[in-house]
């Protein structure tokens, strides 16, 4: 499986992507906007960033949002998407990028969002060191995914491992955990979502573990 297939599969999704997963991106990113509660002056980075729903939801709300995303598929499809309906904001951006080498300066953000995304990311240990390279000293990264804990997204993954491209793995909470520690990263706030009768999710801020100087 590589970046590509990705891109692929999502650019072949773009065109209809916001209607046939309407329902799903609507509740999920809702309940995120809720979670993260951002301040109107925090600088946002948002990773796979699709068709720009998230920020849509944001701006709506605060007009004057920095916010960039950043998302694998190419510009003439999710991207151009999202460009198009949110043409009138010039604090918003869109660039083409992967999760796990990202265009931007160290220490750019106050926020790093990543929605509906790990479980397609190729290398996601690569990932959170970008994260972490990029966010803000008392910044934090708030994910949202879904959540092997529940036994249909267990049987989802174990379907979808073996029949969509795009899709690399599927984590219990207490794995996804680990994996955020293990990746320099603390947790500070953690819970779990359940959206219709399939969908169970997990969603985690978490912000950079502090070295505690030597006596």
């Amino acid at each position: 499986m590589t970046e590509v297939q990705v891109r692929q599969q999502y650019d072949s999704l773009a065109s209809v992507y916001d209607q046939q997963w309407n329902w799903y991106v609507t509740n999920t990113l809702s309940f995120l906007k809720t979670w993260v509660n951002l301040s109107v002056s925090e600088t946002v980075l948002d990773i796979a960033c699709g068709t720009g729903e998230f920020e849509r939801m944001v701006l709506r709300e605060n007009p004057n949002q920095q916010i960039v995303g950043v998302d694998i598929s190419e510009e003439i499809e999710m991207l151009a998407i999202a460009r198009q309906k949110l043409h009138n904001y010039a604090n918003v951006a869109f660039q083409v990028g992967s999760a796990s080498a990202l265009s931007v300066s160290d220490q750019s953000f106050d926020v790093i969002i990543s929605a509906n995304a790990f479980h397609d990311f190729d290398d996601p240990a690569a990932a959170l060191a970008e994260m972490k390279r990029v966010l803000k000293p008392n910044g934090k990264v708030v994910t949202l995914d879904w959540c092997k804990d529940f036994w249909l997204c267990r049987i989802c993954d174990a379907l979808l491992q073996r029949t969509d491209p795009a899709h690399q793995q599927c984590c219990t909470q207490r794995e996804f955990h680990d994996f955020l520690t293990s990746s320099g990263f603390n947790i500070d706030a953690s819970g779990k979502a359940c959206f219709g009768i399939v969908w169970g999710l997990m969603v985690a801020t978490a912000v950079p573990q502090t070295i505690e100087p030597a006596e």
